[in-house]
């Protein structure tokens, strides 16, 4: 038993990986995005509107890309 045999065996297992990586990075992607929203409020509570839409719109992408994490390895099989 090889190393070689060992990756094989192991290809078929990685969709969940891929899946519970791109969830983690999403979910402190949303984190950071929250926390600069919310320490921007806390500094100028002026620009309220302004920064709820770019952080509504980076939440977005951020969700878009952990979707895409979860169906592109369903793909590329």
């Amino acid at each position: 038993m090889d190393l070689s045999s060992n990756v094989l065996e192991l290809s078929g297992n990685l969709t969940p990986v891929t899946f519970g990586l791109a969830a983690i990075g999403s979910g402190i992607g949303a984190g950071l995005v929250f926390a600069a929203f919310i320490s921007g409020i806390a500094r100028q509570p002026e620009a309220l509107n302004i920064l709820r839409t770019w952080a509504f719109t980076a939440f977005a992408l951020i969700e878009a890309l952990a979707l895409i994490g979860l169906v592109a390895p369903f793909f590329l099989k």
